[in-house]
């Protein structure tokens, strides 16, 4: 623009007055005309920009949310409705015999009425059946009743309640047997129900009358604490193991040891017999569980896996035949055709010191500082947790009653109903006198074969034997059960 306005100067020296007059206000009228263009430019754009900001926010808020949209398929809206009615009503449209037609009659003859003393009856809406019908299959059995007349009368469901546990009688000690000249680690009885073992600290095993409580034998042959017994069902077989590395066999028949089974490379903690094969497990501190031939001392299995001390280990019949609890807080499911795990259980966050199976049961439960746990074989399935024994648990034991008892370390005996998990009992162990307080530890514990007698090894060097209070009765002794203030503890 400045270009042309210098040029049309140069020029107006050159022309005459008259052209450059001419010449110059056609020069300015460009330029105005210029300058009022880009001005018309500028505000058309400003009006553009405006006015599509306007038609977002007109379209953004044009629509009412709190409205449903218009519908245009009537077809698609029905079939719609009949999935959702036959998805969330379908029993109650299955079992109604009331048609339109017959509504139509009961309007038609003036006999639909409301009795306040008939059952509330549902009735099924009209809806598109041929629709419906072939979308959501229902099934025929419905847990309604079907009173005369085509209506279906709604029975209300029960609410889950809290199982109530069944009365036991309580334990009382009625018997302790003193002998031994350390702790007493372990406890056995014979399947005849007339002995049973022990073993303690002093590395003698005693054999004691059942019914009277006296002393029947000692064994010597140990070097180190006795830790485990078992007593064979086919043969007149005593096995022992112990702190010294040492598995032994005695016969009974001759009060003398016939076999030795070596191969742990460390303190053996834990043994059991299997009910139907002659085989023999043991466990302990080298973190591994072996599996003995009775007859040949062949070490037939080593059960790898754990990464502690294995403190129990129990055998039963059916799948699984073997199961371990450990120091690492894990318990192993073994199959002992194959010699391995087949499942590893980690719900517990403490050390599991004891292991016992139900005599009836397809079950077992294990014990730690935590809480005990009950699970269901052969997958391990957990069943529920029995709260309440503050104390490390060094062993349990369960009848065939369905009492379950847990011994802690401080002395402190816990008896549980089975089924419920229920604590129904509990008891102090006595200490006997000169011993100290704090040896009040329970460390093994065994039902009679009657499971009417319970005896305990503990840390007083003592073996304590309850049973059932006879004279006690529901009414003596009732249950103290409020689910509702457990249900409140728990959740």
């Amino acid at each position: 623009m400045l270009a042309c306005q210098f040029y049309s100067l140069q020029r107006v020296h050159i022309l005459s007055d008259k052209q450059a007059e001419v010449l110059v206000d056609s020069s300015w009228y460009s330029t105005l005309s210029l300058v009022k263009m880009v001005e018309e430019v500028q505000k058309h754009s400003v009006h553009t920009l405006v006015f599509r900001s306007l038609k977002r926010t007109h379209d953004m808020f044009l629509a009412n949310q709190t409205f449903l949209p218009v519908l245009k398929d009537d077809t698609a809206e029905k079939i719609r409705r009949a999935v959702k009615s036959r998805d969330g009503y379908g029993l109650v449209f299955d079992r109604v015999q009331v048609t339109k037609a017959q509504k139509a009659n009961h309007v038609d003859n003036g006999t639909h009425q409301n009795h306040p003393e008939e059952p509330l009856a549902i009735t099924a809406a009209p809806m598109n059946t041929s629709h419906s019908s072939a979308l959501v299959p229902v099934a025929q059995s419905t847990p309604f009743s079907q009173p005369p007349g085509g209506q279906v009368q709604l029975i209300p469901k029960k609410a889950p309640t809290i199982p109530k546990p069944k009365w036991h009688p309580p334990w009382k000690l009625y018997r302790v047997i003193s002998g031994h000249l350390g702790w007493v680690r372990c406890v056995a009885v014979e399947p005849g129900n007339e002995w049973f073992a022990t073993g303690a600290a002093d590395r003698v095993i005693k054999i004691w009358d059942l019914a009277s409580g006296k002393l029947k034998l000692s064994l010597t042959g140990h070097v180190s604490t006795v830790r485990g017994l078992a007593v064979s069902s086919r043969h007149p077989y005593l096995f022992s193991c112990g702190e010294d590395r040492q598995v032994k066999c005695w016969d009974l028949e001759y009060n003398k040891v016939i076999r030795h089974y070596h191969g742990h490379l460390s303190a053996v903690y834990s043994m059991a017999l299997h009910p139907t094969i002659d085989v023999l497990a043991t466990a302990g501190r080298d973190s591994t569980a072996r599996i003995w031939d009775m007859r040949t001392k062949a070490n037939i299995h080593t059960l790898t896996g754990h990464t502690n001390t294995i403190a129990s280990v129990v055998a039963q019949t059916a799948n699984p035949q073997i199961i371990t609890g450990s120091h690492d807080s894990t318990i192993r499911l073994w199959d002992l055709a194959a010699g391995r795990s087949v499942c590893t259980l980690t719900n517990h966050k403490k050390s599991v010191r004891s292991v016992v199976i139900h005599p009836t049961l397809y079950m077992f439960a294990s014990a730690s500082s935590d809480n005990i746990k009950q699970w269901r074989c052969p997958e391990g399935n957990f069943i529920q947790n029995l709260t309440g024994h503050s104390a490390i648990i060094n062993c349990m034991a369960v009848n065939p009653e369905g009492v379950l008892v847990s011994g802690g370390d401080n002395g402190t005996v816990h008896f549980w109903d089975w089924r419920t998990g229920y604590n129904f009992q509990r008891a102090q162990a006595p200490v006997q006198p000169g011993s100290m307080d704090s040896e009040a530890g329970i460390f093994a514990m065994t039902f009679d074969q009657s499971g009417s007698r319970l005896i305990t090894a503990e840390a007083d060097k003592t073996i304590k034997v309850y049973r059932e209070d006879d004279e006690a009765t529901e009414e003596s002794h009732p249950i103290v059960w409020r689910p509702d203030i457990i249900k409140r503890r728990k959740f």
